[in-house]
């Protein structure tokens, strides 16, 4: 680790923070999810089989533009997913993953919409999440959903994976999370209505975007 730059040391301590956190709040468990971030030369991406909860900075993978592994534990399996976000997205600093208790329920029990799999019900939701589109249930890893990502990754903040969880992106690791964590707790309070609650109307989403810059 010691010729990794000061910039790429934060990131790393930056991934183990947020996987902390995560793990902490039960948005994760075992050894399931990951994280990345973009770095000038690569990624880094937390080691396959990790746990969130208990990384170690200097075992992040990291990957050059290649795609090539260069350093720490073997990169994550949904790697190829991850690049093809920050290929596409020049904008994107980091993607997190998750298997998120209320956001695979609600793909067991039936999303809203598949390009939509929660109504506008908080405006929140539509501030820092916005549209999130369904991704219909492939293997972990497969190169099919990589493929489905590429083609989203300039119009939305994320998708959500049948039966496996969110992946989410932002200029941030830190704000991926946090949007994240902003569409589980959705997707709880969703779950959790009965009756179920009316979208905002039109006329409140008019305002947020007139008032926010909000796309939705």
């Amino acid at each position: 680790m010691s010729t990794a730059t000061s910039a790429e040391n934060k990131l790393r301590d930056e991934i183990c923070d947020i996987g902390r956190l995560l793990f902490g709040r039960g948005y994760t468990v075992g050894s399931a999810g990951n994280i990345s971030a973009r770095l000038e030369d690569g990624w880094l991406i937390t080691p396959t089989d990790a746990c969130l909860g208990r990384l170690d900075p200097t075992a992040i993978a990291k990957v050059n533009l290649a795609g090539e592994w260069v350093s720490g534990d073997k990169p994550s399996k949904t790697l190829m997913l991850h690049r093809e976000v920050y290929d596409r997205n020049p904008g994107v600093g980091g993607v997190v993953h998750t298997h998120s208790t209320h956001l695979v329920a609600l793909t067991l029990a039936g999303v809203w919409h598949p390009n939509d799999i929660l109504p506008p019900i908080t405006p929140y939701q539509v501030m820092k999440v916005g549209h999130i589109p369904l991704i219909s249930y492939e293997r972990p890893g497969s190169p099919k959903v990589a493929e489905q990502v590429a083609k989203l990754a300039n119009s939305v903040r994320g998708v959500m994976l049948e039966r496996l969880g969110p992946v989410v992106w932002e200029s941030s690791v830190a704000k991926a999370a946090y949007a994240l964590e902003e569409l589980e707790e959705t997707a709880r309070l969703w779950l959790m209505s009965h009756p179920k609650p009316e979208p905002l109307d039109a006329a409140a989403l008019e305002e947020l975007r007139q008032t926010f810059g909000v796309n939705w």
